[in-house]
């Protein structure tokens, strides 16, 4: 029965926690010596939800502002030097802003003297640039244009790439008033297995709107106002400028567009220009002209030059991959990608750098260019590598800094640390012959993050620091250090029931001082309990979920249970059975988060793994047999636990966890009820693949059928909630994968409800929306579940 309705409240004490004001955001200056506290956004309105927006080539555009669509902004800056709160001095500045000003993209210099900011208005974007010495906010323009990307510091510190709208753009494209003709696509006998996309161009007049949006001129904004630009107006994407700050490396699109892929794919050239006329080389010179990305293998790359960046700690040098292997990650080879340099003028022909084993998976560089770390991705072991080379023995054998599954969180030796160097580029932070990585630090008890130095020469690791267990300290940055003693860090810390705030810590003499002291935006729900609780599936592989009580919870008493999950793969089950997350982290409720429901009197086993294991090219083929096993090893340790009835239960998910959940819902009766958000429930309709399944539907029908709840509607006995936006551009979950889930269910006499919210896209951001998806979980499961009669009582 389809029906119209107005938005839905949760029970108040719902309502209260989600409208809580988000603490700032804190932004550090690159020498961390200042610190902006950033004021943001509560939920926004359904009003600024439903503007006007264009979904074009797989972006979605603010046609009013000349930026991407966005519905939450910052509201105000205050600067604040971290000396003086080392010191005791509180004092802070507010920059001077009006009270509903709208800003985005905030972006520090690297020498840590200006900070930019970009401030949306009914008349389009401005550029704001301000000084820590003098915080007097100063207006640069008022035509910036960052749908394909925002301002870039040039090495001088004193003056930005930017891209505007262009003084003769005109008028938005009108479209034609008469249909002119059939919109029509061809293809002539060439193989181009694509993913599905969302907001793809469809006819001629989205090819119009795009290129008038996506046009825009480049050019070098001074923080005197200056405004100089270069070349002609053309469709930028990204812009870098060289390390010597004499050329900037520009993509710009070129048509034909197409309608089966986004604007990542179209045609394009890769060009350096010249914005110092004093230096040595051409104006203008192509690096690569890059064709469709059409005929690419699934989980291949295309032929030619592609990661195409300058090389820090060089004048001038282009650095980029090509693909030894024909793109193929089937085909057999030796190396499988090369590393090319080309260094200004740019008169001679490429030199190649190197060569790697696997798909190359990126490249660091240190202030000595001799040095460089290559991480490379083995396709078929799902294996990461990372070596150290060093470019002046070049016969030398290069060491591995880490070797390891990408799913051993374990064995993650963390991410070197990196800071800008003095031109703004990227390099590793190096005290003599030590390096740092900060991580996550997964292990048996939870997420305990770190921070360690290696040694170049010998790749010995200290540790320098680890959090203790009952907290959640992460490393946000490095103050100082040197190669003789330990560094000064700056952490965020946060218990269970304290939220984040930053510190500076000392490693030498364990001093921890306060930088901020944030108060607890819910202090209501600081009675709730969880734990960190382990099982196993019957086959043995062990598995994982956060226990979640209420704040009222009385031992022995069990209480109806939620199982909220999202499935991911491995390849064996050792890497399976690590623990991620961490307990000790602070207690959230917000937006749409399913843990509201522990108000309502519920035991969640939230983040329950759903581990599926096997061969990265078979995987599926056990799926369902596996997230069964797991859910029902999930419900079992709640019963054990003595917290959770068996004849009260439900499950719960977003996305691919909404898939799961009507998978479960099919091929089981673990549940009573379920709750799939934004999902994907007819896996025909993403046939060149879903997830990591790498087959495409023809090579593996048997199994898209089987793994497709939609075609399994039928076995669907228990009450299924779907939600969606109207809007999803997410890839693979079109909204009408939800209302075809609907009509199977309903036509095969199936109790089912679906909820599509407009304006909406994969998560769901208006205050109307989110309160009322919170209203809709907590009926359905209510009616379902908490208050239906025992034993399949809906």
């Amino acid at each position: 029965m389809a029906q119209s309705s107005s938005y839905k409240l949760p029970p108040q004490s719902v309502v209260d926690i989600i409208d809580a004001s988000p603490e700032p955001g804190v932004s550090f200056s690159p020498d961390r010596e200042w610190m902006l506290l950033v004021d943001r956004d509560a939920m926004p309105d359904i009003e600024d939800v439903s503007r006007r927006m264009l979904a074009l080539a797989g972006m979605r555009i603010d046609p009013t502002s000349n930026g991407p669509f966005q519905t939450s902004f910052n509201r105000g800056i205050t600067l604040v030097k971290r000396s003086d709160l080392v010191q005791n001095n509180k004092s802070k500045i507010r920059i001077q802003l009006p009270d509903d000003v709208k800003i985005s993209r905030i972006n520090w210099s690297h020498n840590s003297k200006y900070f930019s900011f970009a401030v949306v208005t009914d008349k389009g974007q401005q550029l704001w640039v301000a000084t820590v010495g003098d915080p007097t906010p100063r207006l640069l323009t008022e035509r910036l244009n960052t749908i394909m990307a925002g301002p870039r510091w040039l090495p001088n510190g004193k003056q930005m790439l930017c891209l505007l709208v262009p003084e003769n753009q005109g008028n938005e494209p009108a479209p034609a008033k008469v249909t002119v003709g059939p919109n029509i696509q061809e293809s002539y006998g060439q193989t181009s297995p694509t993913r599905t996309y969302q907001d793809l161009l469809q006819n001629a007049h989205d090819e119009a709107l795009f290129a008038h949006y996506a046009t825009t001129q480049l050019s070098v904004v001074g923080v005197d106002g200056t405004v100089e630009p270069v070349g002609e107006p053309k469709m930028y994407t990204n812009m870098a400028p060289s390390p010597s700050g004499d050329f900037v490396l520009t993509t710009n699109l070129k048509k034909p567009f197409s309608y089966l892929m986004t604007y990542r794919s179209f045609p394009r050239d890769i060009t350096v220009q010249k914005i110092n006329p004093a230096a040595t080389g051409p104006q203008s010179y192509v690096v690569a002209s890059i064709p469709m990305d059409e005929n690419i293998p699934i989980e291949g790359v295309r032929t030619g030059p592609r990661n195409i960046n300058w090389k820090s700690s060089t004048e001038a040098t282009l650095i980029w991959n090509e693909a030894l292997d024909g793109g193929d990650p089937g085909v057999e080879t030796p190396f499988r990608d090369s590393y090319m340099t080309l260094a200004a003028p740019f008169n001679e022909s490429p030199v190649e750098f190197l060569k790697v084993e696997h798909r190359a998976y990126g490249i660091s560089f240190f202030k000595d260019p001799s040095i460089v770390t290559t991480t490379e991705y083995d396709r078929d072991r799902r294996w990461v590598r990372t070596l150290l080379h060093d470019l002046k023995l070049p016969n030398s054998t290069p060491k591995a800094l880490s070797d390891r599954s990408i799913r051993d969180r374990y064995g993650d030796p963390g991410s070197v640390v990196r800071v800008l160097d003095e031109t703004g580029h990227v390099i590793a932070k190096q005290d003599g012959d030590w390096i740092y990585r900060t991580g996550a630090g997964a292990s048996p008890k939870g997420n305990l993050p770190f921070i360690d130095r290696q040694n170049l020469k010998t790749l010995e690791t200290e540790r320098l620091w680890r959090c203790e267990e009952g907290s959640y300290d992460s490393v946000v940055a490095i103050v100082n250090s040197s190669d003789s003693d330990k560094p000064v860090i700056i952490t965020n810390s946060e218990t269970p029931t304290t939220p984040p705030n930053y510190f500076q810590h000392d490693l030498n003499d364990q001093s921890n001082i306060a930088l901020t002291s944030f108060p607890d935006p819910t202090p209501q729900i600081r009675g709730i309990k969880k734990q960190l609780v382990k099982y196993e599936r019957s086959d043995g592989v062990p598995l994982s979920a956060t226990l979640y009580l209420p704040a009222d919870y009385k031992p022995g008493t069990r209480l109806p249970l939620l199982v909220w999950a999202y499935p991911r793969e491995f390849n064996d089950a050792k890497t399976a059975a690590q623990i991620s997350g961490s307990p000790s982290r602070f207690t959230r409720m917000r937006s749409i988060s399913h843990l509201t429901l522990l108000t309502q009197g519920y035991a969640i086993m939230d983040a329950a793994t759903m581990p599926v294991i096997g061969d990265p090219e078979t995987m599926n083929d056990t799926f369902i047999e596996q997230i069964v096993d797991a859910a029902k090893a999930a419900i079992d340790k709640a019963v054990e636990l003595g917290v959770a009835d068996p004849d009260r239960t439900c499950v719960g998910g977003h996305s691919y966890g909404a898939f799961m959940t009507a998978n479960l819902m099919a091929h089981s009766d673990l549940f009573n009820a379920g709750v799939a958000r934004s999902g994907a429930y007819n896996r025909t309709l993403t046939p060149f693949g879903f997830q990591s399944e790498r087959r495409p539907y023809w090579q593996a029908k048997g199994i898209y059928h089987t793994i497709s709840p939609f075609l399994h509607a039928d076995k669907i006995n228990e009450p299924l909630l779907l939600i969606h936006g109207e809007n999803d551009n997410n890839s693979g979950t079109f909204p009408i994968q939800s209302k075809r889930m609907y009509q199977a269910i309903k036509g095969n006499g199936g109790t089912v409800r679906l909820c599509m919210l407009p304006h909406e896209s994969h998560g769901y951001r208006a205050r109307q929306s989110v309160l009322h998806t919170q209203a809709e979980m907590i009926e359905w499961l209510n009616k379902y579940v908490k208050n239906a009669d025992p034993k399949n009582g809906n």
